[in-house]
């Protein structure tokens, strides 16, 4: 049997043509957990395909296809799942948007695997093999997180990451962001055995570990167990982090003693009111410089999140945010424009009031605007996104922000200018180029169909 895996990727993230560079991408981790989970009786030849790194070959050989999609590259999964099924190949459909929006997916796809898939996903394979693929297959009630299989990282592009050390300790968040599409879908919050982490990081080449968790350290006992446990591997990590458990001493203490070289912190606003209108109310503004000085006393940078759009959210917004980084020093800010992801409270209560613009999912990739915000207009709201983004990354901003970097700076100074080429490329990829792009860059997939069919049919009657 042979199984092609596939990560869609949206416009500005694709190989080539797009404005993501290798020194801020790390080896992704669903197409390598699916690989491992494939089941060893199949005897299934497997590949592996991320097109953020790699194009693929429309003509590849496979009896079925798995596709895991986000909102942002849906519409991409949907072209390839056609192409794919318009040469009689049977897909199977997956990931965050499967998950928010299954009988949509459903369309495109013989099959939809919603939830973590640690067990549907073999049981779909195994009623493949057998003839009997069922429609939809969904995450156990009791999903159990023991005894996972080591992901095939083996099957990855190579020398096409800043780092291939990605695994993940915990699924879900005990919070409810309104904007979260994680806990849209993953309700519960899971954590894998500690030992069983350990033994997986043990196992991982690569010295730079990322955790992609996203919210890793809400049980505290786990987190200082887990941590602990890794003191002795010597390894360096990055991973995620809230604001709240950044304001915990003892147990940034153990985080920094554990190897922990950067994390992750969804500061969202650096105003209270927009953070309680997302329903983030345990970020406490007042701590966040605060927090930032803790960590970087302890060596840890800081990867700070920031969003826009808010219903709080004014035109002085964009500035009183650009000089809280600055003057906080955030060594690799990252800005998103407020996103709707369907399924989320936001998107319902948007659309409820009339104010979701478009549903072309190619949009909602967190650096469009998609909806009305309620103190300026949309142009408005893009215009700021783009001048905070343009501004942070401007060479004086890189040089400030870094000049207390302990040790040697060269990472962080190289992912500023990672940032930096896609903050000055951002402006190139308004709403119409964005669509015209998708458009372009799917139908040319639908043509590779019609070639196919065309030929297939040639040869047909060539016998005949």
């Amino acid at each position: 049997m042979k199984i092609v895996l596939i990560s869609p990727s949206g416009i500005m993230y694709r190989k080539k043509d797009g404005i993501f560079p290798r020194a801020l991408r790390y080896a992704p981790l669903t197409l390598t957990t699916l690989a491992s989970l494939v089941p060893q009786e199949l005897n299934a030849q497997i590949t592996l395909i991320d097109e953020g790194v790699e194009h693929f070959d429309p003509n590849i050989e496979a009896n079925l296809v798995g596709i895991s999609a986000i909102t942002g590259t849906s519409n991409r999964a949907y072209a390839i799942a056609r192409h794919f099924r318009h040469r009689g190949i049977p897909v199977v459909m997956g990931g965050v948007h499967t998950t928010l929006m299954p009988q949509e997916a459903k369309l495109y796809a013989d099959s939809v695997v919603t939830g973590l898939a640690y067990e549907s996903w073999p049981r779909c394979l195994n009623d493949f093999n057998q003839g009997n693929l069922q429609p939809f297959y969904s995450q156990q009630p009791n999903i159990s997180l023991e005894g996972l299989p080591f992901p095939r990282k083996d099957l990855l592009k190579k020398f096409s990451y800043l780092s291939n050390g990605s695994t993940q300790a915990t699924f879900g968040c005990p919070y409810r962001c309104d904007f979260c599409a994680v806990v849209a879908t993953q309700k519960s919050y899971l954590r894998r055995p500690a030992h069983e982490m350990i033994d997986e990081i043990r196992r991982i080449k690569s010295k730079f570990i990322v955790f992609v968790d996203p919210s890793p350290m809400e049980d505290r006992d786990y987190a200082m167990q887990l941590y602990r446990e890794m003191i002795p591997l010597k390894k360096q990590w990055g991973g995620l982090s809230t604001v709240k458990a950044a304001d915990d001493d003892e147990l940034m203490d153990l985080v920094a003693k554990s190897g922990c070289k950067g994390l992750l912190l969804g500061f969202e606003s650096v105003t209270q009111e927009s953070a309680n209108q997302i329903n983030k109310r345990f970020n406490k503004v007042e701590i966040y410089k605060d927090v930032v000085r803790r960590l970087h006393d302890r060596g840890i940078a800081i990867n700070g999140t920031f969003m826009f759009g808010m219903d709080s959210d004014t035109e002085d917004s964009f500035k009183q945010t650009v000089d809280f980084v600055n003057e906080a020093k955030i060594d690799l800010p990252r800005y998103a424009i407020y996103t709707p992801f369907p399924g989320t409270p936001i998107y319902q209560r948007l659309e409820k009031e009339g104010r979701i613009l478009t549903k072309n999912w190619t949009l909602y990739d967190g650096q469009h605007v998609v909806y009305q915000p309620k103190c300026m207009t949309a142009e408005r709201l893009r215009e700021g996104h783009l001048w905070a983004w343009k501004n942070t990354y401007a060479v004086k901003s890189i040089l400030n922000r870094i000049s207390d970097v302990s040790g040697f700076p060269m990472i962080p100074f190289i992912t500023n200018l990672g940032y930096r080429y896609y903050a000055n490329r951002l402006k190139n990829f308004p709403d119409d180029i964005m669509v015209q792009l998708n458009t372009q860059w799917n139908d040319s997939l639908n043509h590779s169909s019609d070639l196919n069919l065309a030929k297939h049919q040639s040869t047909i009657g060539a016998c005949g």
